[in-house]
């Protein structure tokens, strides 16, 4: 073979590869939902919830980019599994040019996964429209959940099989005040706090707690290069991308890499359905 057939067959090798590899990232892994695993010990956890099971999930961006079928269908693996817990980590949806899509939002709702003992969830940036700013469409978002049975916190607690749960409002949008709810809530009885952006784990707001954090908010960032960090992530501490942080103070956070997108691409950041199994902590 000679050197011009050689190049030209590799051209056209490079060409299919770079199509496969644009195929996989728009149309497979953008709906290949990793149903992650960890287990997560808590302090003074009730010997009732030894092994109960905690599921997360997290940042479906309901509007025009995410396929409410492919939601639905998730959804729908959740609910089979019968969790004991289901929590709802933010940005339930994206603006359509302008406007909130609540009709696509309830299609969503109405196959939402609850929890056995208690549902609960808080919002995200998304979830206050144009530029963070518009608290009509939260509150809006939050009727529809709770009509659902979603115990809807915003700076606020609640307990359910004697196990806390404590919701912050988003970092970005209008109604962050979470000493309204850490400088009042027992942070003695088992707790797990629901904070939208993993950020606010950095802030001196949290009065001595130290146990677990779930988060969403980065998508992992969509798209990772193998062994390196993903270049573009909406947080300043890029040590939260994904996964599992130890944090100081004995806090533990946890960043789930939603089942949305802004955009449908994700290369080695696969979405993610968090699955936790309760344990007393040791100590």
């Amino acid at each position: 073979m000679n050197r011009q057939k050689l190049l030209k067959k590799a051209g056209w090798l490079s060409l299919a590869l770079a199509v496969l590899i644009g195929l996989y990232t728009w149309q497979i892994e953008p709906v290949w939902v990793d149903f992650t695993r960890q287990d997560m010990p808590i302090r003074a956890l009730p010997p009732s919830l030894e092994g109960s099971t905690l599921v997360q999930i997290s940042d479906f961006h309901i509007g025009d980019r995410v396929d409410n079928n492919y939601v639905i269908s998730t959804l729908k693996k959740v609910d089979a599994m019968k969790p004991d817990f289901v929590v709802y980590t933010g940005d339930f949806i994206s603006l359509v040019d302008g406007k909130a899509p609540y009709a696509a939002l309830q299609q969503i709702v109405d196959h939402m996964a609850l929890g056995k003992y208690g549902t609960a969830a808080i919002l995200g940036n998304h979830d206050y429209g144009k530029n963070w700013r518009q608290p009509e469409i939260a509150d809006t978002i939050c009727s529809m959940l709770e009509k659902k049975g979603i115990r809807m916190l915003r700076n606020a607690r609640v307990s359910f099989h004697g196990l806390q749960f404590i919701g912050i409002d988003d970092l970005w949008a209008s109604n962050f005040f979470p000493e309204k709810v850490l400088t009042q809530a027992n942070l003695q009885m088992p707790t797990i706090v629901l904070c939208h952006n993993p950020d606010a784990s950095d802030l001196p707001i949290w009065n001595g707690y130290n146990g677990w954090i779930l988060a969403g908010h980065t998508h992992g960032g969509q798209c990772k290069p193998p062994f390196l960090p993903a270049p573009i992530l909406p947080i300043k501490n890029k040590n939260y991308a994904q996964g599992l942080v130890q944090l100081e103070g004995g806090r533990t956070l946890y960043v789930n890499r939603g089942l949305g997108h802004s955009i449908k691409v994700r290369f080695n950041v696969r979405p993610e359905v968090s699955m936790f199994t309760l344990r007393k902590a040791k100590g």
